[in-house]
């Protein structure tokens, strides 16, 4: 079934025109002013919007604020004479998704329509999924509808009611400390504490000691008794991060802890029963580190009841778009800024591009997009240079086919475009109506460039 389309212009042959170029992709009504408008809002399942703001005597300025709060609102998009841009951008402020100027362009109008569908789409969907999660398993932290992702939830809704220990495996920013939260929460024991002890960044005489704590005088320096991790978190749990990098001394007594149950102070020996559950995170591989000889084999073990692999955001392309809406959200309300789109060779780029630091850096990339642009979409200029003079993954956005530039500090837009529209058109299996969906371009735009590539 083809998306409702409800087209308000006072002009016919507009009118006329816009159903022509649109009904193959939508199911186009029309109106020539803002009672019939209403009443074909009132009656049919209008998902799209597309009014004039100056309809004869009417205004498309009450049109909009009429359609806005209907029980099931559309998306509006504005059409508007040049000289009445700032009319426009007064319409995106009361709650427009965009406008579009005369003379139209039927390319950019499709275009439009389509990236407004799929941006309400994508609410609506993230509405209801959080609604489910939160209701049952409360995974709302953890974006993704990629199939590595759906690998890692099911994995923690079976997990994480146990008392397992669970070793978190992934490159950095992929998101190990958002499962730890979410393993507690899962847990059973939420109200008890999440201890947080990050590994690296601890000398191994500090490190000891921040763990299983130690008795007044134990060391030079030890001025009181101090309380642990360990004991901090017992009746609740224990996240270790970085793991991998703990040294031998603090391993033996980790080991102890998991296989007992119990943990002896710095300068005491008398025994300490905990109840904790470990949860233990790393960016190497523990098996790489024990064949080096460098972590022991049988704390791995201990360590490795439950393995949970985060795939980089390099193996998870298709959740791109997912959390680079979620971020442009979130920002845009941090910093009291609109929420804008990204351009299409703005998302291009960010389905393109390598991500060394997986999730971590793309929310980098959207937090600098929303501050920098005042325009009202984001485009490539409004990002970081570096996504521009890096060379792109060799991984492509729907394949693995690989993408090249001129140089690392030259972007060939020409020749990333020809490579996405390939790739596309591979992930689609040769339907062009969906690569062009995978794109963020109208089908008519995708047969254009498809010309542009033959010659």
């Amino acid at each position: 079934m083809l998306p409702p389309l409800l087209i308000v212009d006072d002009e016919r042959a507009t009118r006329d025109g816009l159903r022509s170029a649109l009904e193959e992709e939508f199911e186009v009504y029309t109106a020539a002013g803002t009672a019939e408008a209403l009443r074909i809002l009132k009656s049919e399942s209008i998902k799209l919007l597309l009014t004039d703001l100056r309809l004869g005597a009417d205004s498309g300025m009450d049109l909009l604020d009429s359609a806005l709060v209907l029980p099931e609102a559309p998306v509006v998009i504005m059409m508007t004479a040049y000289g009445s841009v700032d009319t426009a951008v007064e319409a995106m402020r009361r709650g427009a998704w965009h406008f579009v100027t005369k003379p139209l362009n039927l390319d950019e109008v499709e275009m439009l329509l389509k990236r407004a569908l799929r941006s309400r789409t994508l609410e609506s969907e993230n509405r209801q999924l959080t609604r489910q999660v939160q209701q049952s398993h409360k995974l709302d932290r953890l974006l993704g509808k990629s199939p590595a992702m759906s690998q890692v939830c099911e994995l923690l809704q079976q997990v994480a009611p146990t008392r397992a220990t669970v070793l978190i495996e992934g490159e950095s920013g992929t998101g190990k400390e958002i499962v730890a939260h979410t393993l507690h929460h899962l847990s059973g024991r939420p109200a008890a504490k999440l201890v947080i002890v990050h590994c690296a960044a601890l000398s191994p005489q500090l490190l000891e000691s921040e763990l299983f704590g130690h008795e007044k005088g134990a060391f030079t320096g030890a001025a009181q008794r101090r309380i642990g991790r360990f004991e901090q978190a017992d009746g609740g749990t224990i996240f270790l991060d970085e793991i991998g990098e703990i040294d031998p001394a603090t391993q033996v007594k980790l080991l102890r802890i998991l296989s007992e149950r119990t943990l002896e102070r710095v300068g005491s020996n008398t025994p300490i029963k905990i109840d904790v559950r470990v949860i233990a995170a790393t960016n190497k591989s523990l098996r790489t580190l024990v064949d080096a000889g460098s972590f022991r084999e049988d704390l791995f073990f201990r360590l490795n009841v439950v393995r949970i692999p985060m795939p980089p955001l390099r193996k998870r392309r298709e959740d791109i778009v997912l959390l680079a809406n979620s971020f442009l959200q979130e920002f845009a309300s941090e910093n009291h800024r609109p929420q804008k789109p990204l351009s299409d060779a703005a998302l291009h780029l960010l389905l393109t591009y390598a991500w060394p630091g997986n999730v971590r850096e793309l929310r980098t990339v959207i937090e600098h997009g929303v501050v920098m642009s005042n325009d009202p979409v984001i485009d490539t200029r409004h990002l970081p240079h570096f996504l521009l003079s890096d060379p792109p993954s060799h991984e492509d956005s729907f394949t693995s086919s690989k993408i090249t530039l001129e140089s690392s500090a030259t972007f060939n837009l020409h020749a990333l475009e020809a490579n996405v529209i390939r790739s596309a058109l591979a992930a689609a299996k040769g339907n062009r109506t969906q690569a062009a969906d995978l794109l963020g371009v109208s089908r008519r735009t995708l047969q254009r460039k498809l010309k542009d590539l033959q010659h």
